[in-house]
């Protein structure tokens, strides 16, 4: 695998050049990203770009709160097709019947509205876009980070709800022009080798540098050709773990086949870079090199061959040991030498799942290579998640599950939870091999604040069937010396005929949306206000900080349309004491509230802030021998996080929106590590502060002083002047915000974007 330093052009669609007979600028319009963001982009700029999607998709763990925004702000009809999926909150038995009213609430929502809903088990939120909703050209925005249809031609990007509530209210999603990087294939994939290793592959080169940070990623070149579709999504899904903001295909006659299959066949086009294109960067991958691959814990950019770890075991499980003390120190044992017997690598559970896993061509692989085997009655499991009914249908019809079932595998239905923490968590200390999205900490249930903790290492189908069939000793699927069967697909539309409800459009006002006891609305947020105190009430020095140690997910999820209920779980799993120390800075500016709200009757009306908040006088008090116009009535109470580089992994919004219901004003960071989670603080009204990397001049329990902050923010200072109080006195330093729209400070400014909507 090559990374090029430098741009290059695409010539014909199949030559990388140096340089082409077109200029730079002229050839950048030549690929395929450049014509859908032009078709889809209403500013008439180029530069700056404001796009209106297609169509939508969420799933039960974000349609909700996504909704009641939006009624919030003037909902009265889904103006563009709205798919709401049950792929999360599926299993009712979590939380009572809570993820169950969130079903009837989504039901009652796609009649009232005029969408689509897709009752639980029917299909993963992925797999039902790919089939029904993706198009040669289309744009689709979702609410889930693997919003990835590029397979079949169709730019899709995930971000948190708040941008599809733009969406619903017909305003647009707002970026810059992103850098375009070519994915360039040659070579045909190797036996064994599936789409969930050329994945890695990629992950595991371009995720630390961040090579494709925020750009979308086009594959093109002639080893395109010669991959199935199912192998293109398997790769194409698998592009949200490098951080890129989209991704799409070349498409071809494989392409068309999809298409006509899904009965759809008015969806596709040919679509090819121009005879010259320029890219910002390329990838070039020969397909050919690539072995089966193994993502350690804890990230899926942690990647080896399989050879590799096999070969060497104790090394690479150790360093997988000693990384783990940074995220969990010393509250859980992390034990993965006991893995290792007799000089072979022992796992406890196997998982096929989800839109990454559970395709077709992945299941029949896998079944071929368990053929008359026995995955044996020891600790080792394997279940297998079809991405849909109409795959499972077909893997009925052909046979394939009964052959699956007879090695002794576990066949279930259409549900993500394997993938974020609600299905088939390991136990204690167990090493799990999946083929699903992440293998973030605790994303697969374990709980470290009680002493649990669980391991998965991300694996393709392939080489999980060759391990299952070696009853959990870790097998690259090149071992396997059989034959594919690789049968042909049939796609039975009637399935979601008889059961998924399509209003095709049509909304019905007179529905009424049923409220289950768990549905909540937001709380009131307050506008920022001229001045900020802000408590650092965590500080968290690991180099990524996903969503989910953010907000976990899991059993958590069942609360997600409950923001009180959801924002105790924030950083639960990292840092425990935080909603506590969050929550008594809140009280202080709650009693700041209620002092505006009844007109701050005398100059002794701060008394009931300090009573709430005693430390918060002493702070005021040496704040005021620099500032002496400081009060709290121009003075906002809040509190925010540190993290090095917050926010990779899930669009969900919940991981800044738990936290602005604490009590939160911003987060300071040295990067945010991906667009989506930096625009969801954005539209929460919370600041992105920027700090550079080094010695921080704050420490977790300090309080930082932002004078005039909303006015920086309205005049659009590059640098904005801050104070650590220390014990007896206050010491000045720099924040910064980086790039902000016009929309997006009036968001900030407003206090959320609920606000925002409110006023405009």
């Amino acid at each position: 695998m090559k990374l090029h330093e430098q741009g290059v052009y695409l010539l014909n669609g199949t030559e990388l050049a140096g340089e082409a007979p077109v200029s730079k600028e002229e050839a950048k319009k030549g690929t395929i990203a450049y014509g859908i963001l032009k078709d889809h982009n209403k500013s008439g700029s180029m530069e700056n770009l404001q796009i209106r999607f297609d169509a939508l998709t969420s799933h039960d763990i974000t349609y909700v709160g996504i909704i009641q925004t939006a009624r919030a702000s003037g909902l009265e009809k889904f103006p563009i097709p709205y798919v709401l999926t049950n792929c999360h909150n599926s299993l009712c038995a979590v939380g009572g019947t809570i993820n169950e009213d969130d079903h009837v609430f989504g039901l009652t929502a796609a009649q009232k509205y005029g969408g689509v809903y897709v009752p639980p088990m029917q299909a993963v939120i992925h797999q039902y876009a790919r089939e029904m909703l993706s198009a040669r050209g289309k744009m689709i925005l979702g609410s889930d980070s693997h919003t990835r249809y590029g397979a079949m031609g169709t730019m899709a990007v995930g971000e948190g709800g708040p941008e599809l509530v733009k969406q619903l209210l017909e305003r647009t999603w707002d970026i810059k022009m992103p850098e375009v990087v070519a994915v360039y294939l040659t070579g045909s994939p190797r036996p064994g080798t599936g789409p969930q290793d050329v994945a890695l592959a990629i992950i595991g080169a371009v995720f630390k540098n961040g090579y494709v940070k925020n750009k979308v990623m086009e594959f093109v070149g002639p080893g395109v050709a010669g991959l199935s579709m199912d192998f293109r999504i398997g790769i194409d899904v698998m592009t949200t773990e490098t951080t890129c903001l989209s991704s799409v295909w070349q498409t071809d006659e494989k392409t068309e086949e999809y298409f006509a299959i899904h009965g759809r066949p008015e969806a596709y086009k040919e679509l090819k870079p121009s005879g010259e294109a320029y890219y910002d960067g390329c990838i070039e991958i020969d397909l050919s090199e690539i072995k089966p691959m193994i993502a350690l814990p804890y990230h899926p950019s942690c990647v080896y061959t399989i050879d590799e770890v096999n070969d060497h075991p104790a090394e690479l499980l150790r360093e997988v040991e000693e990384r783990a003390k940074v995220s969990f120190g010393e509250n859980v044992k992390v034990d993965l030498m006991s893995k290792i017997r007799d000089g072979k690598v022992y796992v406890d559970q196997g998982v096929i799942a989800g839109c990454a896993g559970g395709g077709f061509e992945n299941i029949c692989d896998a079944a071929d290579i368990l053929r008359g085997r026995s995955i044996g009655s020891g600790i080792f499991t394997l279940n297998v998640y079809p991405a849909s009914m109409p795959i499972y249908m077909e893997l009925v019809k052909n046979g394939v599950f009964a052959n699956l079932i007879e090695t002794g595998a576990v066949v279930k239905t259409a549900f993500c939870g394997p993938c974020f923490g609600a299905g088939d968590t390991p136990a204690n200390n167990a090493f799990s091999i999946r083929h699903s999205t992440r293998n973030f900490p605790n994303r697969e249930g374990s709980k470290v604040q009680e002493g649990q903790i669980s391991h998965v290492a991300l694996m393709d189908a392939r080489s999980i069937a060759a391990t299952a069939a070696n009853q959990g000793v870790l097998t690259s699927a090149e071992e396997f010396a059989g034959a594919y069967s690789r049968p042909v697909y049939h796609f039975d539309s009637k399935i979601y005929e008889n059961r998924v409800f399509d209003s095709h459009g049509q909304a019905d006002p007179d529905t009424e949306l049923i409220l289950g006891p768990n549905i909540r609305d937001w709380p009131k947020m307050p506008a920022l206000t001229e001045n900020l105190l802000l408590k650092v009430v965590s500080e968290i020095h690991d180099p990524v900080t996903t969503t989910d140690e953010l907000i976990p997910s899991g059993e958590t999820s069942s609360y997600r349309s409950n923001p009180l209920r959801l924002a105790q779980f924030a950083l639960s799993r990292k840092d425990p004491a935080y909603v506590g120390r969050a929550l008594e800075v809140q009280k202080g500016e709650t009693a700041r509230e209620q002092m505006l709200e009844e007109g701050m009757p005398g100059p002794d009306s701060g008394e009931a802030v300090m009573a709430e908040l005693p430390e918060i006088g002493g702070v005021l008090e040496l704040v005021h021998g620099r500032f002496p116009e400081v009060s709290f009535e121009n003075t906002g109470i809040g509190s925010t996080i540190f993290a090095v580089k917050p926010g990779d992994g899930s669009a969900r919004e919940q991981a800044a929106s738990c936290q602005k219901v604490l009590g939160g004003w911003a987060n300071i960071a040295n990067e945010y590590a991906t667009k989506r989670y930096r625009s969801n603080l954005i539209n929460w009204g919370m600041l992105p502060f920027l700090i550079p990397e080094g010695d921080l001049p704050f420490v977790n329990g300090d309080w930082i002083f932002v004078p005039d902050v909303l006015a920086a923010v309205k005049e659009k200072r590059e640098r904005i002047s801050a104070w650590a109080v220390r014990e007896s006195d206050i010491e000045e330093f720099e924040l910064t915000l980086g790039d902000l729209t016009d929309d997006e400070r009036e968001i900030i400014c407003d206090g959320c974007l609920i606000n925002y909507y409110r006023t405009h």
